[in-house]
């Protein structure tokens, strides 16, 4: 008797189930940072590379490695510091000789060549080594010599950065950042969740993870969220947003003219459709709403647009321009259509 095929419905509403079974092994581990867990498994689901900024102490990195667990792939984390190559991260070739007195070189792979990689304090090595990860981020590849190697799928990159600290560090190019899908911030806790943390962390009981996703599963959840449907009404809303960021733009309001030296480019765009595609899947529905576009906005912007001097003085960082960009673009007019008399 031949099986009956699922619907859209009934795979999304178990990639839905799935998704709250992974925020439940990982919140064994992690106490509250629902939004940057979610914004986290929305990357992951879009192919998407996040840079986690915050202070000392807030479980980045442990968050990484729990999630690699949960997900059953391979998990790599490169601790970034000044004296780091780019061949400590790709790989390098080295020269062999056989039984036969042969040389040869043999290509020994980085720590690059996994599915999760941590980039713990990226901008802690020079721009020659952050160059490394640019090829690797965008073509999912990485060329030592003249051979072309490719990464294994899935492939996320989940870089670190401390916003305190920067003497000693190197910002990381415009053009790196924008590699990266969400600028996600890590807060403190809140008093209750602090309390929670102090008492679940000093028992120093062994906590169980399963396992919830094969790296296979993960690629075809990747395409499901691809077939999540978007209308032109929400694509539209998606370019005003973006467009209204850049200050030499017609349609940017006057305070993004005055405040702004630079905004999004396309890009920033593309990540607030499949972000929104990711919280929508995630949800367990069919087609993307406005509050996911505007629910993603200043993760996906606030690494892309630049403040100058004056917004600096009046004590605006770029999240603040965002904020109001997202209070104040218009949406587009649904079109009416009139039913046709006959």
């Amino acid at each position: 008797m031949a099986t009956k095929p699922r619907s859209l419905g009934d795979v999304l509403q178990e990639f839905s189930q799935h998704r709250r079974l992974m925020q439940e092994e990982l919140q064994k581990i992690i106490v509250g940072q629902a939004d940057v867990i979610e914004q986290i498994f929305a990357a992951i689901f879009t192919r998407g590379h996040c840079l986690l900024v915050g202070v000392p102490g807030l479980a980045k990195t442990l968050m990484v490695s729990t999630l690699a667990r949960i997900l059953d792939v391979q998990f790599k984390r490169i601790q970034f510091t000044p004296d780091l190559m780019p061949s400590d991260i790709t790989g390098t070739n080295i020269l062999e000789e056989d039984e036969h007195r042969r040389r040869d070189f043999r290509f020994v792979e980085g720590p690059i060549f996994t599915n999760i990689l941590l980039a713990d304090e990226i901008n802690r090595t020079p721009p020659k080594t952050q160059a490394a990860l640019l090829q690797a981020m965008q073509e999912r590849e990485v060329t030592v010599g003249q051979t072309t190697y490719p990464l294994p799928e899935p492939f996320f990159t989940i870089a670190t950065q401390n916003p305190i600290e920067q003497e000693g560090t190197y910002p990381l190019p415009e053009a790196q950042l924008d590699r990266f899908m969400f600028n996600i911030k890590v807060d403190y806790p809140t008093a209750e969740e602090e309390e929670r943390i102090l008492s679940v962390t000093t028992r120093h009981e062994p906590v169980e993870i399963r396992h919830v996703l094969s790296s296979k599963a993960i690629v075809n959840l990747q395409k499901l969220v691809g077939s999540v449907a978007v209308s032109q009404y929400i694509v539209q809303y998606a370019t005003r947003l973006v467009r209204a960021s850049r200050p030499k733009d017609p349609s940017a309001p006057k305070y993004v003219q005055e405040l702004v030296d630079w905004g999004a480019g396309p890009r920033a765009g593309q990540f607030l459709i499949h972000g929104g595609k990711a919280l929508a899947a995630m949800d367990g529905r069919f087609s993307v709403a406005l509050d996911d576009v505007q629910k993603i906005a200043v993760p996906v912007l606030r690494h892309r647009i630049s403040t100058n001097f004056q917004a600096q003085a009046e004590g605006l960082a770029s999240e603040d321009i965002v904020d109001r960009l997202i209070r104040e673009t218009p949406t587009p007019e649904i079109p009416k259509y009139e039913k046709k008399g006959g």
